[in-house]
């Protein structure tokens, strides 16, 4: 055991030395052989100028070989832990170093190319076998002497070596492709460098027959201000004229921008090019066409970047626009050109729209004038933050109302808890009642409009009539004098949240019953908040307003409270909206109109001298009866009833024993709850000792 450890490390030792000893001859004889000179000039010396020469002389440039096997030696002695000599190995080289001086000597007739032993071989065999028999023979025997002097098989080398160049060829066919399609699409994209198209759209202009120095009386005549009955429509001469628009369109801008955005998008890898330019009056759509292989959802998050390249406080992307294969870029103009209600009041949307209920929201993206029907929506709900234009916007839906209805038409309830947006509208022939400033007040008046939707729908059902257009028909066509046409009634509520804060539970019920049920009644509501949180705008609520608008809000958690989408974020503020239409996902983008405290004043001032309002004084009185009620029974006692009324609601029949015991009241108290319930319709009469049956249940099943 011990003689055999004492072998192996000799042997380690001895394969060390020659491994040492082999590369040291690798060193010498590659540094006389690369500087070959004559005399002491080489490197080595004269020993190594001798070696070197009579190297040259015997084999040529085939002495370059000995150096690369001294080096091959010394690996195998070091690294491979010895080497095995065989016959045929030493064969293979001896043939390897004759057949490639050989090869060398037919290629160079030189006998400095092959040496003597190239010039030996080559001289008895080329008489004999010519130069091609001599490059066949050596050629063979060369490879005859690599597979005994490597052991590697030719076979073998070969099919890998094909293997090899066939993995090149394919990877460099793919690369070549890819190359070529990736040029063949830039020159697809720079083949239409002309400009892109600018598209601008102009509204229809009204055929007048009037002339500059016609005086504004002639505005008397215009279709909108004639008589219906004993009621005369305001005139339009009392709105604003629109001015003459400074703003010129500058084509070489709107270029130089489409070029700056497909710039800027090609650096962040996303090719393309804008195909159409859309300008409006606050904005300018961008039609950007991607690449194909390009995601939609990279451009869109690019908005920031893009924002910073053109200089924008905000971009907004609709990606893509319904119907074209185009991402739109929203872009704010330098200078926002001003959007007048007189404007879109003479337009034709709104003169041929038949409905009373139509709002002048503004103009769209393109410059088009945009009108929606409150009919059809048919309630409407609003949110954006402080001075984003929602209480001007809401003062423009409701005079587009009052241009267009009478009295008879169309009757208000406006409630307004900041006491501010609506008041200038106090004291017009349109109104229900007085403007409703109190919250608690408010909360009871919207009680009396679901009050309101019953009586109607009691009076609907008499006549056989669907909805309230055709009950109006039957009551012209049968003439009877004591039945009366039912207008309109819109409910405009300027601040939800301040509702929402004071009485939520009811407001929240007296409107989630209104928005289902009074559509054919003729009850229609338009309800602004500048808070669109959760707690305002409930999933109840939210739910059956199909029909929304929002301005800018501070965040896209708001924006995704109102529309469902973020976007909301990127408007511009001064009345710029984004519109949901009912029973559609698709949004607006919007511009809302302007109209001032003075053009308020004077259509309600030229209202108010007409007639005075007819308010309703049985609604009137039982919101005042209603309030002083609870005032007189104390808060406690409504918080007590509001609970007893919910206990009420999960079961079938009630007690003033069960009361007392699940409200741990005195029996005072229950006994007066009873009462209270019963007078309101939602328990039976008693009946003897046994527990009053629940009627408001049934009628809500």
């Amino acid at each position: 055991m011990a003689n055999s450890r004492e072998r192996n490390k000799r042997r380690d030792l001895y394969s060390e030395i020659a491994g040492i000893a082999f590369f040291a001859l690798f060193l010498l004889s590659g540094a006389s052989l690369i500087v070959y000179h004559t005399g002491p000039k080489n490197w080595v010396g004269i020993v190594g100028n001798n070696v070197s020469m009579v190297l040259f002389v015997l084999m040529g440039y085939t002495a370059y070989v000995f150096p690369l096997l001294f080096l091959l030696l010394s690996y195998f002695f070091l690294f491979r832990e010895g080497l095995t000599f065989k016959l045929s190995m030493l064969l293979g080289l001896c043939v390897f170093i004759v057949a490639s001086s050989g090869l060398l000597s037919l290629l160079d007739s030189g006998i400095s190319a092959g040496g003597i032993a190239g010039d030996l071989a080559t001289k008895y065999m080329e008489p004999y076998l010519g130069v091609l028999g001599t490059l066949i023979v050596l050629g063979s025997l060369w490879l005859i002497a690599i597979r005994l002097t490597t052991g590697i098989s030719l076979v073998s080398f070969v099919e890998r070596l094909l293997a090899i160049s066939a993995s090149v060829f394919r990877a460099t066919g793919w690369l070549v492709s890819k190359v070529a399609k990736r040029e063949k699409k830039k020159e697809a994209l720079k083949r239409p460098s002309s400009a892109p198209a600018i598209v601008t759209t102009e509204p229809p202009k009204e055929k007048t027959k009037k002339k500059e120095d016609t005086p504004e009386k002639a505005q008397q005549e215009f279709k909108f201000v004639h008589k219906e009955g004993k009621f005369t429509l305001p005139p339009l001469s009392f709105l604003d004229p629109v001015p003459e628009r400074k703003y010129q369109l500058d084509r070489d801008n709107l270029i130089k921008n489409s070029q700056i955005l497909e710039k800027k998008l090609r650096d962040f890898g996303v090719e393309g090019r804008v195909v159409e330019v859309r300008p409006g009056p606050v904005i300018t759509v961008y039609e950007f066409e991607p690449a194909p292989g390009i995601k939609v959802g990279r451009i869109v998050s690019l908005c920031d970047d893009l924002a910073l390249a053109m200089r924008s406080t905000s971009i907004r992307i609709l990606a893509p626009i319904p119907g074209k294969a185009v991402v739109g870029i929203e872009v704010p103009n330098p200078i926002r050109e001003k959007i007048l209600l007189r404007e879109i009041l003479e337009s034709t949307a709104y003169k041929d729209s038949p409905s009373k209920l139509t709002l002048a929201l503004g103009k769209d993206s393109s410059g088009v004038p945009f009108v929606a029907d409150l009919k059809k929506m048919p309630h409407l709900l609003i949110a954006g933050s402080t001075g984003a234009g929602k209480s001007v916007s809401v003062n423009a839906m409701i005079l587009s109302i009052l241009y267009k209805a009478t009295p008879e038409d169309v009757r208000f309830l406006m409630i307004d808890p900041k006491m501010l947006e609506l008041s200038s509208y106090e004291g017009i022939p349109h109104l229900l009642t007085p403007v409703v400033t109190s919250p608690k007040r408010a909360s009871v008046m919207l009680k009396g409009m679901v009050t309101e939707m019953e009586r109607r729908y009691s009076l609907l059902t008499q006549k056989g009539a669907r909805n309230i257009d055709g009950y109006n028909e039957l009551v012209e066509k049968e003439g009877n004098p004591e039945e009366k046409k039912l207008p309109y009634i819109v409910v405009v509520i300027d601040e939800l949240a301040d509702l929402m804060m004071t009485a939520g539970k009811e407001v929240e019920d007296s409107l989630v019953r209104l928005s289902q049920m009074a559509r054919a009644s003729g009850i229609h509501l338009i309800v602004a908040t500048q808070r669109p949180s959760v707690d305002v705008i409930t999933g109840l609520i939210k739910s059956n307003f199909p029909a929304r608008i929002s301005f800018q809000v501070p965040s896209k958690t708001d924006s995704r409270t109102i529309l469902d989408t973020s976007g909301a974020e990127t408007l511009l503020g001064e009345g710029d909206m984004l519109f949901l239409p009912p029973g559609s996902p698709k949004l607006h983008r919007v511009h809302g109109v302007f109209v001032s405290e003075r053009e308020i004043k004077k259509v309600t001032g030229f209202l108010k001298k007409q007639e005075r309002p007819a308010y309703e004084e049985i609604l009137i009185k039982k919101t005042v009866k209603k309030i002083e009620e609870e005032e007189e029974l104390g808060e406690e006692f409504i918080k007590r009833y509001n609970d007893a009324v919910r206990l009420a609601m999960e079961m079938d029949m009630i007690s003033t024993s069960y009361i007392q015991r699940r409200l741990r009241v005195g029996y005072n108290t229950a006994a007066r709850i009873i009462e209270k319930m019963e007078e309101e319709g939602i328990v039976g009469p008693q009946q003897g000792s046994r527990p009053r049956e629940v009627l408001k249940k049934r009628l809500e099943e």
